[in-house]
């Protein structure tokens, strides 16, 4: 493989990695934005209540996100095969 190819290769694992961390991390995000408004807005100071909701709301993600998720994988490593087949 030249070095060109070598970067394509990284510049791709690193967009899929992006790709598959986001919806999670954006939920994750959202849910602790909501909870830290709606505990300055009632003044509850209790620094547990944003665990259960948070581990929730990501589980519930990656339930509807996986599909997605193994198709991007699939597809990727099925690139990543070709490309060593052709080697």
């Amino acid at each position: 493989m030249t070095g060109g190819e070598v970067l394509d290769v990284g510049r791709d694992a690193i967009w899929l990695t992006i790709q598959l961390c986001a919806p999670v991390l954006l939920v994750g995000l959202v849910v602790g934005v909501v909870i830290g408004l709606f505990q300055a807005l009632t003044q509850i100071q209790e620094a547990t209540l944003i665990y259960a909701p948070k581990i929730i709301a990501i589980f519930a993600t990656l339930l509807l996100v996986l599909p997605f998720m193994g198709s991007l994988l699939s597809t990727f490593m099925r690139e990543i095969a070709a490309r060593i087949a052709g080697m």
